[in-house]
């Protein structure tokens, strides 16, 4: 039985999650409130840091690093978990309480946001030339920058939103679906952490595996279905190729060193015709990764941008169907 406060009609969830999405769709990150106070995802990243340099030292053996990091994770996690039970017990209590829940989920989903820092990359290599968009790329990226030419920030930023769609869209989504705000506010934990100390470097081998591995196992769904998502949105997109991102996809996203990256760049690859991944460098160390689409031009543009951003934003409104017609369904059951 549900515990107080957090009982579900018949396709509320469903109604809720399409709320949220079109609120976030229309007002993004809410950059005036998060003017005054911190956004629950750049606090998160602050705990996180603090807890990392004072458990993650160098000088300690990798077994215990490795501990620690996966204690960071538990507590961390759990945590959030609570925190959002407690958002949704005192959103089931009051009256209109589900606009409360409806902003948060809003608030850890990222349509228009990923939209926009995009978006903006694309201009600035347009418009302002390379050093700019290295610039705004390294906003958006972990890897290293600085010896990126054109066609490599273009690549990066295409492969960061094809990504992106998977970690901050698609997954936060079907973890809200599945298991309510405790679900979606553990599953932002999870992947911030990964983002931040999930990197295979002398640093955080050890001390980020655990957070990379249960990143990886809670994005096994998602990534699966935003690859499907992109491919069925270049059916609308002028010279999309959805056959051709399933074929790539198929063929080339278990080539990837990432296990679900893969599946959503892949598409995205075939979907626009230009090879992604690819050898490039994290932290000063090179990475010798498979090219996605290998038959295809890896000289990726501006206007490849822009017809992956059309992609990206069909396949959001699909998301959004996907929900509407679980609502539906849900109320005819």
């Amino acid at each position: 039985m549900p515990l107080p406060g957090l009982e579900y009609q018949d396709g509320e969830r469903f109604l809720l999650l399409i709320g949220a999405l079109v609120l976030d769709a229309l007002f993004g990150e809410f950059g005036l409130l998060f003017r005054f106070v911190p956004h629950p995802v750049a606090a998160l990243g602050r705990v996180i840091a603090w807890a990392e340099t004072r458990l993650n030292r160098p000088e300690r053996p990798a077994r215990t690093r490795m501990q620690r990091g996966a204690l960071t994770l538990v507590l961390l996690t759990a945590a959030a978990a609570g925190l959002g039970w407690s958002i949704a017990f005192v959103a089931g209590v009051l009256r209109f309480g589900e606009i409360i829940e409806v902003f948060v989920v809003a608030v850890l989903l990222a349509q228009r946001s990923l939209f926009e820092h995009v978006r903006a990359v694309a201009a600035a290599l347009a418009d302002e030339g390379l050093s700019a968009g290295r610039t705004m790329v390294a906003r958006i990226v972990g890897r290293d920058v600085g010896a990126l030419d054109a066609h490599g920030v273009a690549r990066a930023t295409i492969e960061s939103l094809a990504e992106n769609f998977s970690d901050a869209v698609v997954a936060p989504a079907l973890w809200y679906l599945f298991l309510g705000l405790p679900g979606i506010m553990a599953y932002k934990c999870v992947n911030t952490l990964d983002s931040m100390v999930g990197h295979r470097t002398p640093r955080y081998r050890a001390f980020g595996a655990p957070a990379a591995h249960a990143d990886t196992a809670l994005n096994f769904v998602p990534a699966r279905l935003s690859a499907l998502l992109l491919a069925a949105a270049a059916l609308f997109v002028p010279n999309g190729r959805p056959l051709r991102a399933l074929r790539v996809v198929l063929r080339d996203a278990g080539r990837h060193r990432s296990r679900n990256a893969g599946w959503p760049e892949a598409a995205m690859a075939g979907a626009i015709g230009v090879a992604l991944a690819g050898p490039r460098s994290y932290g000063g160390e090179a990475v010798k990764d498979a090219w996605l689409g290998e038959e295809f031009t890896a000289r990726a543009l501006p206007p490849d941008i822009h017809r992956a951003l059309a992609i990206y934003a069909i396949a959001c409104l699909l998301l959004l169907a996907l929900a509407s017609l679980g609502l539906g369904v849900a109320l005819v059951m």
